[in-house]
């Protein structure tokens, strides 16, 4: 099987959903199925049929975040120097043609949120500046076309 590289923040993040799920939602969706099945005939039972569905929702998101985090390869990248962008960086870019600063953490791809300003080690800004050096100038293929960046700065 693939490992699935995560930072450790990430790997905690499934962690504790995976708990919330087992140890909270799951026994409440039992009560909630048991309580159902009271009210009588079950095909035309809306509450019945509501908490089967919700039930099903439970436990197949508890064998995705179970898979991932039996595949999880949790990458500290605590003890990283700032000499070189690697899995785990957080990368302030300044866009060559705007002048814009524009800041990155580079996560896992079940991680990446780019409102919040994560970016998945396949993106193609993250593998763009992977291995880079502060001070160098990279290239991305973007949808409106070639972008020029500036690493300004690492940090881990």
């Amino acid at each position: 099987m693939e490992r699935i590289p995560m930072t450790a923040d990430g790997f905690t993040i499934l962690e504790d959903e995976l708990k919330e799920l087992k140890n909270v939602e799951r026994p409440n969706i039992i009560v909630a199925i048991a309580e159902a099945r009271e009210h009588g005939d079950l095909s035309e039972n809306a509450e019945y049929h509501a908490a089967r569905e919700r039930q099903s929702y439970i436990e197949g998101r508890i064998t995705d975040l179970e898979a991932r985090i039996g595949r999880a390869d949790v990458i500290d990248s605590s003890n990283f120097t700032d000499d070189q962008v690697r899995f785990g960086a957080k990368v302030t870019l300044i866009d060559e043609d705007s002048e814009k600063e524009k800041k990155y953490h580079i996560v896992g791809v079940h991680e990446a949120d780019l409102r919040n300003g994560k970016i998945s080690i396949d993106s193609p800004v993250a593998k763009a500046i992977m291995g880079k050096e502060k001070g160098s100038t990279i290239e991305v293929d973007t949808p409106g076309g070639v972008k020029y960046y500036e690493i300004d700065s690492i940090e881990y």
